[in-house]
């Protein structure tokens, strides 16, 4: 974590550089090969003392906004979410830990979803609930079969 440092200098010089030094040309290049990686774990992996979580998401959004791919973007979120919190997958049972660590998932993906796209989590959300998913469904990237289905892409 990061103890005030992420915020000195030029903060999007020094994350792009991190990424370049580790043979990407993007940040999601970068994230996307750490699928069910925390943004926590992206930012400590590219420098635990001077990048923050939240720097690493703001540079995820603008380029996803830049190349039109963020309902990829808010999918991949909400694998990293559940790999966090459900690291067993989707619950059998439904009881006080697993409901609270299922809500938990679902909150922190809704936090880290661009307001463009808040609504369209909201009824994923309201899906997943009405209908949970398989047992120990564990998505492994934003392109899952399932997610696909929660949120096809818009953007063209």
């Amino acid at each position: 974590m990061s103890d005030g440092r992420a915020w000195q200098g030029n903060v999007k010089a020094r994350l792009y550089e991190r990424v370049r030094e580790r043979g990407y040309d993007s940040l999601t290049a970068f994230a996307e090969a750490r699928p069910t990686a925390s943004l926590l774990a992206l930012a400590d992996e590219l420098g635990p003392d001077d990048v923050a979580a939240v720097q690493v998401f703001s540079g995820l959004v603008a380029e996803a906004e830049r190349s039109r791919r963020v309902t990829r973007l808010v999918r991949g979120q909400f694998v990293r979410e559940l790999s966090q919190h459900l690291p067993n997958g989707w619950p059998a049972v439904l009881d006080d830990k697993t409901r609270f660590d299922v809500a938990h998932a679902l909150a922190r993906w809704t936090t880290y979803t661009p307001e463009t796209h808040k609504e369209r989590v909201k009824q994923a959300r309201a899906a997943l609930r009405a209908s949970p998913p398989p047992v120990g469904w564990r998505p492994h990237g934003p392109d899952d079969a399932l997610l696909l289905t929660l949120l096809p892409d818009e953007e063209a």
